[in-house]
């Protein structure tokens, strides 16, 4: 799932490429019945009742909320995108093409009018919403396992959503201090720290790949009981998460698995990582002699060098 890092590389694009255009359509093909009655475009009466909200608008600026993008508009309306597992949005000019699969099975399906460029990446290919903007161009979202929530919100009440409402603070303000981490940990005190990184009501933004990278940075197991920790290990916690956080954005985020930038492109953090799917591999950490080792953390996977990263209980 993208984090903070990918979510605010998309973000920043989006500021580049569509800030003060207008949206003139927009197309789905998430319609579920099993959404019926939600307020998501999965749901063909509430995608009626978007369609009508959003075409005409004008796109002001896009911010992000945690894993979340809020595309806000002119008509006092905010778009938000949840990426969840595979999806990320794409910019470029698409069009409808018929499609003969393998199996002789023709669809229509939207495809990049730029053939060998990155948007041609197969990773781009699974698109399932489009905004069509006043300059010709599309805002496309790709999500091959189709979880993607898009909704509507109103901006003044935004925060408030029940999407929005109970998330912790963001790491990488300024006013995200030592105090305030030591504070949301507090908040968790028997939980274990990796679990606790990536609980949304306790930080907003961490997921797998960079909770596994932070604690390695930190020295610190990811099973270590939160109440066991010293005041220099949360230091040292709050020290990397905005350092890791940052490098991130600084390289695109991860494309270990899906994610890919509006341009199509994939990030480059996944050749930054120490601990994350390292599984086997010498610890880099100047004069350790471990090894990255594997474990399960309930759904989740924990990679961390059992050396250098002591268990706290």
């Amino acid at each position: 799932m993208p984090e903070l890092p990918e979510v605010q590389t998309t973000v920043n694009g989006l500021n580049r490429y569509s800030k003060g255009l207008t949206i003139t359509n927009v197309w789905t093909d998430y319609t579920s019945l099993a959404y019926e009655g939600k307020d998501q475009i999965k749901n063909s009466v509430f995608f009626k009742e978007f369609k009508k909200a959003v075409v005409g608008a004008k796109i002001h600026k896009a911010e992000r909320r945690a894993k979340n993008i809020l595309i806000e508009l002119s008509t006092g309306k905010t778009v938000l995108i949840h990426m969840k597992m595979t999806g990320h949005i794409l910019y470029g000019t698409y069009q409808k093409e018929r499609i003969r699969n393998k199996k002789g099975i023709v669809s229509s399906e939207w495809v990049a009018t730029q053939k060998n460029g990155p948007l041609a990446d197969p990773f781009n290919r699974f698109i399932h919403f489009v905004l069509t903007l006043s300059n010709g161009n599309h805002l496309a979202l790709s999500d091959m396992r189709k979880f993607a929530k898009v909704t509507l919100l109103d901006t003044k009440s935004r925060l408030d959503s029940s999407d929005l409402a109970g998330i912790g603070p963001e790491p990488l303000e300024d006013s995200f201090t030592e105090k305030i981490l030591t504070q949301r940990l507090a908040a968790k005190p028997n939980g274990q720290i990796k679990t606790v990184l990536m609980d949304q009501s306790v930080l907003a933004g961490i997921g797998n790949i960079y909770s596994d990278e932070i604690l390695w940075a930190s020295s610190i197991h990811p099973l270590s009981i939160v109440s066991k920790l010293k005041p220099a290990q949360t230091n040292r916690i709050w020290k990397y998460i905005k350092i890791i956080l940052t490098k991130g954005i600084d390289f695109g985020g991860d494309s270990m698995s899906d994610y890919r930038n509006l341009d199509g492109k994939p990030g480059e953090f996944q050749m930054q990582h120490e601990a994350y799917r390292r599984t086997n591999k010498p610890c880099r950490k100047k004069d350790c002699k471990g090894v990255i080792h594997r474990l399960k953390i309930g759904s989740r996977s924990a990679h961390f060098c059992s050396i250098h990263q002591k268990l706290l209980t």
